[in-house]
C-alpha cells in the first residue's frame, strides 16, 4: 500500500509582487506524475491548501484540477484544512467528494474523524485531524483538562478508540516538537511568525499510535522525533528562509503492520529561488548570471546606496523579488544596542541619526516634517519634535 504526502501547498500565493499561478500549475502537474510512476493507492493532503481563506478563482480552478486527475487516476484523497484555509470553502462539495473517494476533514467536532482504505488485499485506518485551537476542543471535551494544543491533541486521540493491531496513519496539521528541540522553521509559518510559545507546542509522543504521521504546518521537510512522524515540507520555496531546501515529496509504503517505507521523490520546481550576494556590477556580470527566470533575493554590498536598484536588477534578472544592503552602515546598525538607542533621545534626534547611518547625509527640514506626519498619523508622535 502506497501513499504520497504532500501539504501546505498554498494554492494562490504569491511572491512579493509575482503571481505563483504558473509555478503552482507546473508543480501540480510535476505531483501527478509521480502519484502516477509511483502506483499511489492515495495522496494524503496535509492542510494549508489554500494560502487565504478567501482563495482566489485561479486558486480553486487549480485544487479542482488536480483532485479531477487524481481521482480521474482512481486515487483515493484525504485531506485535512490548515490554519491558512477557511473550513466552510475547502469542506464545499464534501459529500459530493466521497463518491471520488475524496475525503476532506475541515473542522473538529468532537470526534476524530476516520476512513478505511482497502488496496491490494490490505487495509489502513487512516484518521483526519485538521488544525484544532485548544479552545474548540475545550468546547466538545470539556471535562479533559486542556489548557494546551498538546493537551487538546491527547484527548483528541485518547477518545478515539485506535486499534493499534491494524495499520494507522494519521494527517494532521499542528505545530509538532522533537525530542527536546522544536521543527526547523522557514519564514512562512504564520504560528506567531516563528516565534511560537510553548503552549502551542505538541509532542511527538502523543502519536505513537499511528504507524505514520502525515504533518502539514512546517515549510522545511523534517522528521519530528522518529522518521515515521515527519513535515512533507512546502512543495515550492515560499520565502528567503526556504532558499536552501531542498524540496521532495515522501513515498510512503505499508508493507505490514510496522513496515513503514519513506522514500523522498526530489521536486524540481518551474522557477527556482536564489539568494545572492556582492557589489551590484559583479552581480550583474554577465559571465557570473546564472538563471534568469529564477526568483532572485539580492543583497548588495556596496558602500553607497544604488538609485533604482530594483529597476537595474529587473532588467537582468527579471523576478527579482528584494534587494537589501549589507555593508559598514547596516553593520554598524545591527551593532548598536537597540534597548538603549532611545534614552533620553527626541523623534528628530532619532530619525536624524537614522537618516545619516543609512544615506550618509543630513535629512532635509521638508522630509523631517513627512516623517513626524507619519508618525503623528501612526499615534506614535503627539506633537512635532
Amino acid at each position: 500500500m502506497k501513499f504520497m504526502h504532500i501539504g501546505d501547498i498554498h494554492l494562490g500565493k504569491a511572491l512579493g509582487d509575482f503571481d505563483l499561478t504558473e509555478d503552482q500549475e507546473y508543480m501540480l502537474g510535476q505531483l501527478l506524475n509521480i502519484a502516477e510512476d509511483k502506483a499511489v493507492d492515495a495522496v494524503l493532503i496535509a492542510g494549508d491548501v489554500y494560502d487565504k481563506a478567501i482563495p482566489s478563482e485561479a486558486a480553486t480552478r487549480m485544487l479542482d484540477f488536480f483532485l479531477s486527475s487524481l481521482s480521474e487516476r482512481n486515487i483515493y484523497v484525504y485531506m485535512v484544512s490548515g490554519n491558512h484555509d477557511s473550513d466552510e470553502r475547502l469542506n464545499y462539495g464534501s459529500s459530493l467528494f466521497k463518491e471520488n473517494h475524496i475525503f476532506i476533514s475541515t473542522k473538529y467536532e468532537g470526534e476524530l474523524c476516520k476512513q478505511t482504505l482497502k488496496a491490494g488485499g490490505d487495509e489502513a485506518d487512516i484518521y483526519l485531524l485538521p488544525f484544532v485551537k485548544a479552545s474548540q476542543v475545550k468546547h466538545f471535551l470539556p471535562d479533559a483538562g486542556i489548557e494546551s494544543y498538546d493537551d487538546a491533541v491527547r484527548a483528541i486521540i485518547g477518545r478515539a478508540d485506535i486499534d493499534r493491531s491494524r495499520n494507522c496513519i494519521l494527517v494532521a496539521h499542528q505545530f509538532v516538537m522533537g525530542r527536546s528541540e522544536d521543527p526547523e522553521l522557514s519564514g512562512s509559518e504564520s504560528l506567531g511568525t516563528q516565534s511560537v510559545g510553548t503552549i502551542e507546542k505538541i509532542g511527538y509522543d502523543c502519536f505513537d499510535a499511528f504507524d505514520y504521521v502525515a504533518l502539514g504546518h512546517i515549510h522545511s521537510p523534517q522528521q519530528v522525533g522518529r522518521r515515521e512522524v515527519r513535515y512533507s515540507g512546502s512543495p515550492l520555496k515560499y520565502s528567503l528562509s526556504e532558499v536552501n531546501n531542498e524540496k521532495s515529496v515522501p513515498i510512503v509504503t505499508l508493507t505490514g503492520k510496522g513496515s513503514v517505507d519513506i522514500e523522498l521523490v526530489p521536486l524540481k520546481p518551474m522557477r527556482n529561488m536564489r539568494h545572492i550576494k556582492g557589489e551590484l556590477r559583479e552581480l550583474l556580470d554577465r559571465e557570473n548570471v546564472e538563471s534568469t527566470d529564477d526568483f532572485i533575493y539580492a543583497t548588495l554590498t556596496d558602500e553607497d546606496i544604488v538609485s533604482d536598484a530594483m529597476g537595474i536588477f529587473q532588467q537582468v534578472y527579471s523576478n527579482t523579488v528584494k534587494i537589501d544592503y549589507c555593508n559598514s552602515h547596516t553593520r554598524e546598525i545591527d551593532e548598536l544596542d537597540i534597548s538603549r538607542i532611545a534614552e533620553n533621545r527626541s523623534y528628530d534626534d532619532l530619525i536624524r541619526d537614522f537618516y545619516a547611518q543609512i544615506y550618509g547625509c543630513d535629512i532635509s527640514e521638508e522630509e523631517m516634517e513627512l516623517m513626524r506626519s507619519v508618525a503623528r498619523e501612526a499615534g506614535v508622535l503627539h506633537e512635532a519634535g
